[in-house]
């Protein structure tokens, strides 16, 4: 019995060491958790993280960085070296308070004081940047950069004051002048952009306006009202779709700003209208598309680059539905609200086209053409409407004698003669009736010796008009056009005809 006793003992006291054999590990491991990396791990992340910021990897470096500072955050040394792959990803907020838990846990760490300076100047705080420097000049006096930078602190506040002063006097332009040495010494501030963007406003220049509002937007934290700006800036453009993404920018910041959120519901409505009203001419629906821009307008009546844009497209729509009529207003319309709009010219021209006016239609190909000599379309819309002139001032020789194209050469001297007495000066009174009949019978005339020799009439069925002096050839033909005879003297006619 005392042996089986024993041996449960034994048993039982094995079992209570394992089981603190098991403690300990699990507190082993729950002490490392707490404790941190070892230093060989510590060491391996600080060399990776030295490897990668060298390649260039710097999310990856940044990572073995995070590792390093949670495996030791009483190393001066490691925080330094992650905030210096934070400023090489151009995460300057970043690196300030590792630069700063730096300092403190090595206050005569002078390096990274005067990076510290270096990114407060850089962010327009003078003040800050100023003690950071000094207190590098107070250890090392004759630290040549500590020198520089601290007379580069002195220089931008000056320009900051000045800036300011020139602003409140209202003189736009010498603000922008001075902000620009400010920004060039401070380019991290923000309320140094927001305030050369404001000035750019007022002189009427937004595109330079939203340029700076844009960085500005990274600079601060929660800049709503940089986004918001930057947002009005774009609508009142017409970059509708910048306008909303940048809307959208302040809503994610908080999504119940009443100013954003206002302005988000009418740039969403507009710019659902105007992709509406494209993607309708896309499909060919003119009318609709006509229907939705008029919808633009009551949308947006007070940005004058809507109302220019819906009658642009209204203008294009009519023409595609042969509207030729309505067409010439509106664009007529149009082209006096934006007088060097090549696709209204265009537009209108085709319009002109319609109505056989074709010489409206060249002219407004040509004034097109004046701004934008390297446009194919135009070119090719030119040479077309001066081709349609050209043929619309050929004589229709078969419709002067009022004979058919297939008029045998009895037929046409028959239909000549009866024409000919009809319309001959002689029979009018009055001048303006005599000089109409002249034009009348030299036309007769001019119809009856193309039809009736065979080489002219082939000219004339192939699209050519023998008598345009711009097909005469040199010398050919021992005849001059017009007539070098007056046909009213005497009834005496001198043509010469080719009889086969």
């Amino acid at each position: 019995i005392n042996v089986i006793m024993e041996s449960g003992r034994r048993r039982g006291l094995s079992s209570v060491l394992s089981s603190l054999s098991l403690l300990c590990v699990v507190l082993d491991l729950q002490l490392d958790g707490v404790l941190g990396a070892t230093p060989v791990e510590i060491e391996h992340h600080l060399e990776m993280g030295r490897k990668l910021l060298a390649a260039g990897q710097l999310a990856e470096a940044l990572s073995h960085y995070h590792s390093a500072v949670e495996g030791d955050s009483k190393n001066y040394l490691t925080y330094y070296k992650r905030a210096a792959v934070f400023l090489a990803m151009g995460k300057s907020k970043s690196a300030l308070p590792d630069l700063s838990q730096a300092i403190q846990l090595k206050p005569d760490f002078l390096a990274a004081r005067l990076q510290r300076g270096n990114i407060l100047l850089k962010q327009g705080n003078t003040e800050e940047a100023r003690e950071d420097f000094l207190a590098v000049l107070n250890r090392s006096p004759d630290h040549e950069e500590a020198h520089d930078q601290l007379h580069k602190a002195d220089d931008l506040e000056l320009l900051q004051e000045e800036a300011h002063e020139a602003h409140h006097r209202g003189d736009y332009f010498t603000t922008v002048q001075v902000l620009e040495k400010v920004i060039e010494l401070s380019p991290w501030d923000p309320e140094s952009r927001e305030l050369r963007a404001e000035c750019y406003i007022r002189l009427g220049d937004p595109r330079k306006a939203i340029m700076d509002l844009t960085p500005a937007t990274r600079l601060r934290a929660d800049n709503r009202a940089a986004f918001l700006k930057l947002s009005q800036l774009h609508y009142s453009l017409g970059d509708h779709h910048d306008s909303l993404s940048q809307v959208r920018e302040c809503l994610k910041l908080d999504q119940d700003d009443k100013e954003c959120f206002v302005h988000y519901k009418q740039v969403k409505k507009l710019s659902k209208q105007l992709d509406s009203a494209e993607e309708l001419i896309l499909e060919q629906r003119y009318q609709e598309a006509t229907e939705k821009y008029e919808s633009v307008m009551r949308t947006e009546p007070n940005v004058a680059f809507y109302t220019n844009k819906a009658k642009e497209r209204i203008c294009f729509c009519l023409v595609k539905m042969k509207s030729a009529e309505e067409a010439v207003d509106i664009c007529s319309e149009a082209h006096q609200r934006e007088p060097q709009n090549i696709h209204i010219l265009r537009d209108r021209a085709e319009a002109y086209i319609l109505q056989q006016e074709y010489e409206k239609a060249v002219e407004d190909y040509q004034e097109a053409r004046e701004f934008d000599q390297e446009n194919q379309e135009l070119r090719e819309g030119l040479e077309r409407a001066q081709k349609l002139l050209k043929q619309s001032r050929k004589r229709d020789y078969y419709k002067i004698l009022g004979v058919s194209r297939s008029a045998n050469k009895q037929e046409i001297i028959k239909a000549y003669r009866k024409l000919a007495q009809q319309w001959h000066p002689d029979n009018f009174q009055s001048e303006a009736d005599k000089k109409e009949a002249e034009k009348k019978f030299i036309d007769i005339a001019s119809a009856k010796e193309v039809l009736t020799n065979p080489e002219m009439r082939q000219k004339v069925d192939s699209g050519e008009d023998p008598l345009d002096p711009e097909n005469q050839q040199g010398g050919g033909g021992g005849r001059e056009w017009p007539f070098g005879f007056n046909p009213f003297e005497g009834g005496n006619f001198h043509f010469k005809f080719h009889q086969h």
